[in-house]
């Protein structure tokens, strides 16, 4: 069964969705006014394996992952300008048009590191309509209010009645304790409180008018009002609209914890009385020299410079499934620090499962073979293939524990290895479900393109490898005649140009 650790409850839980075999998933998507970075490559690569492996288990799953495109100001405190009205600004262009050319290359920098689209993608402008909808009902409860023009969760009326700060594991009085008073922010009531509706400025581009009804002081009101939506109202509104007012799971950076995924809940709870969300997960944060890499911190490396190798922290130019396995080698829980020379370990790790994907497919098998691929019924295994299935499906079930499948795939490369040497034999059968084990693993939910490297390697190597291949038949004919110098020369001249040469059972096998 799968365990994931679900952030509200604190604790690894089984997952046991709503409705049988139906999953309902929604993942807080970038705020696309820039070019993605490490950081959004975390919860991308994260998500997309829990939505790989959820449909392997045999689940279908509905996948929601938003675009923000307006209502995330520059401050969290529901102050200063919307992020992506400023980049419009300053390079003179409509905010849709900073949005479509950012979510385009969002989408071409996902589909390099193999991350497969979701389901849904809504967009928060094209929703505004629900949000204000959603606005409505939680004045219709009484946990919000009015103020100049904008309206704002009444955080302190709202804890009379539900837990704020449960997610997080915050109470409200460390939060007021924690949160200072700021200039500006005297239209609500409390420094807490957040926006559910903003007026706009003059100067704010984008804007839409609204009508709200509202009780104050025992007398009906009408607010009409040229703004848009807070920040945290789009997840609320546009999760609920297409996964049901309860669904399976929300996931995003443990950064969004608080205050936007608590937000959520409060807006939730306030507007349909009841949590939404049954299983919180969260990925850590990747770090630089142990800070948080982020926009905010300026900090960051976009991926684009991470497949250019453009950035003065970087040694080389990294393909993007190197950036994908120097992700899942760390489990999506724990922090994960960048160094250029974790990349380039990565990027070995990652050549090295290439090459024995590569030499799996070119094994034959025998009558008889003397391994198994078979569950082992010895308690220990040494030759890393017998129940490699098995403990990959345990890896998995336990909070997706892809470092561990990793392990399991890189102690399998030496039967492999060993198979390709000839010093050990496999029947049709085993050599079948070693295969299929590699196939489902490593390429179906670790998403690694696995025999893409070994075509590209191919192409690459194609307009000399016939020149290759003669040396390296002249060097067998040398080893056969006894001709070690010949032998040796051939081999260390290669060598000193780049290539792997391996000797094997059969002759020779090489690469660049």
């Amino acid at each position: 069964m799968l365990y994931l650790y679900n952030t509200l409850a604190r604790t690894k839980q089984p997952f046991r969705p709503l409705h049988e075999g139906h999953v309902g998933m929604y993942v807080c998507g970038p705020t696309v006014y820039g070019d993605a970075h490490l950081g959004h490559a975390r919860p991308a690569i994260t998500f997309d394996i829990l939505f790989r492996y959820l449909q392997h288990l045999g689940y279908k799953v509905r996948y929601v992952r938003n675009i923000t495109d307006v209502g995330h100001l520059e401050h969290d405190a529901d102050q200063g300008e919307d992020k992506i009205a400023k980049k419009a600004r300053l390079e003179q262009l409509e905010p849709m048009e900073v949005v479509q050319f950012f979510t385009n290359r969002y989408h071409h920098d996902m589909e390099a590191l193999n991350v497969l689209p979701p389901s849904i993608e809504p967009h928060a402008s094209g929703h505004i309509i629900e949000q204000i909808a959603f606005v409505q009902k939680i004045l219709d409860k009484g946990y919000a209010y009015v103020s100049n023009g904008s309206i704002y969760m009444d955080v302190e009326r709202y804890a009379q009645d539900f837990p704020y700060g449960k997610l997080s594991g915050r109470n409200l009085e460390d939060i007021v304790t924690d949160t200072r008073e700021l200039d500006g922010q005297d239209e609500k009531r409390h420094s807490y409180d957040f926006a559910l509706w903003k007026k706009a400025a003059p100067e704010h581009i984008m804007h839409w008018p609204a009508v709200f009804r509202y009780t104050e002081q025992g007398e009906q009101k009408e607010l009409h009002s040229e703004g848009f939506p807070g920040w945290h109202m789009e997840c609320s509104a546009m999760g609920t609209k297409y996964l049901g007012e309860e669904f399976d799971i929300h996931g995003g950076g443990m950064d969004l914890m608080f205050p936007h995924h608590e937000a959520e809940i409060a807006q939730s709870c306030a507007a349909l009385g009841h949590d939404t969300v049954h299983y919180w997960l969260h990925n850590n944060m990747i770090t630089i020299a142990g800070k948080k890499m982020g926009k905010s911190y300026n900090n960051f490396i976009t991926l684009r410079q991470f497949f250019s190798g453009e950035h003065h922290l970087l040694s080389k130019p990294f393909s993007p499934m190197t950036i994908r396995l120097f992700i899942l080698m760390a489990h999506y829980r724990s922090t994960l620090d960048f160094s250029s020379e974790a990349l380039e370990a990565a990027e070995k790790g990652f050549q090295r499962l290439a090459e024995a994907y590569a030499r799996l497919q070119k094994l034959h098998p025998t009558a008889k073979g003397n391994l198994t691929a078979q569950r082992s019924n010895s308690d220990s295994d040494l030759t890393g293939v017998a129940g490699l299935r098995q403990r990959c499906a345990e890896a998995m079930d336990d909070d997706l524990n892809t470092p561990i499948v990793i392990s399991h795939l890189f102690d399998s490369t030496k039967t492999i290895n060993s198979l390709a040497d000839g010093k050990a034999t496999i029947s049709e059968a085993d050599l079948n479900e070693l295969r299929d084990v590699w196939q489902t693993y490593a390429i179906n939910i670790l998403g690694l393109q696995l025999a893409d490297s070994a075509s590209a390697a191919n192409s690459n190597t194609a307009a000399y490898s016939g020149a290759i291949d003669l040396l390296l038949n002249i060097r067998l004919d040398a080893k056969r005649n006894k001709d070690w110098t010949t032998s040796d020369r051939i081999r260390n001249a290669l060598t000193d140009l780049g290539f792997s040469i391996k000797d094997t059972k059969d002759g020779f096998e090489w690469s660049l």
